[in-house]
């Protein structure tokens, strides 16, 4: 019998291509915020697309590759294209030039996303992902049109433009979602999904640019952490080679 599972978890996916789409067409008929709105709805759409996959059992090579070609849409080039727009058109051909970087970062990161599914199993991401990053750069499109009325601070969106790409191409780890919440680690993450929820239920306009901005973050300080202790083992083993060096050489000279 022919199965059928598989096109429920694609129609959440062509939903979020859908709205990628949507949000090209607002921002190009010069309504920055139903643009952003749509990059909104397309990002809570991925995430149910693969939740249904795993629950319906359809989880398959095509579905991802379509979730692949429907985020390189909806969040990297819907996001590049709603800042240049209403923003970044300002710096003449420096401003699609970081457009371009942004969306070439984007592509870069969901190929090798792919290619890692293929051949080892990740628990973490490697690199931010592609759907925080478009959602961070709308929300802030969200959370600026409702504080000032229109995108204040270019140097910050500028800087969050070239951080995100070079996030993105990068080897930090960021977490997944997890799917069950069984464990400490896993019950901290459920806090913050809360949170997310309760910032898009109370002041969606003003919480939820800080609490995807903070899931950057926490990715850049566990790589801190992650650093400054590999650099502080790396010198405990450096000295106890240096003092083992020193014994041996007293032990010759006796």
């Amino acid at each position: 019998m022919p199965n059928y599972r598989p096109i429920f978890p694609n129609i959440f996916t062509t939903g979020n291509l859908i709205c990628g789409f949507l949000s090209i067409i607002s921002a190009s008929e010069g309504d920055p915020t139903q643009a952003a709105w749509f990059i909104i709805l397309a990002g809570f759409l991925d995430a149910l697309d693969g939740k249904v996959a795993r629950f319906s059992g359809a989880t398959s090579s095509f579905g991802k590759e379509l979730d692949s070609l429907s985020d390189v849409i909806s969040f990297g080039l819907a996001p590049a294209f709603l800042i240049y727009t209403f923003k970044l058109h300002a710096l003449g051909k420096w401003g699609w030039i970081l457009g371009v970087v942004y969306i070439s970062a984007a592509a870069f990161r969901l190929a090798r996303y792919n290619l890692l599914a293929q051949t080892e199993e990740k628990k973490n991401f490697m690199g931010l992902p592609v759907p925080p990053a478009g959602l961070t750069l709308a929300s802030y499109v969200i959370f600026c049109y409702s504080l000032w009325g229109r995108i204040e601070y270019s140097e910050y969106l500028i800087s969050m433009t070239i951080l995100f790409s070079g996030l993105m191409v990068s080897q930090i780890e960021y977490d997944t979602i997890p799917d069950h919440f069984n464990s400490r680690q896993n019950r901290i993450k459920l806090l913050y999904l809360v949170g997310l929820a309760l910032a898009a239920l109370v002041k969606p306009r003003l919480l939820m640019f800080p609490v995807f901005l903070l899931y950057v973050a926490i990715g850049l300080v566990k790589e801190a952490f992650r650093i400054a202790k590999m650099t502080t083992s790396g010198n405990s083993r450096m000295t106890g080679r240096r003092e083992e060096t020193r014994s041996k050489k007293d032990t010759k000279n006796e």
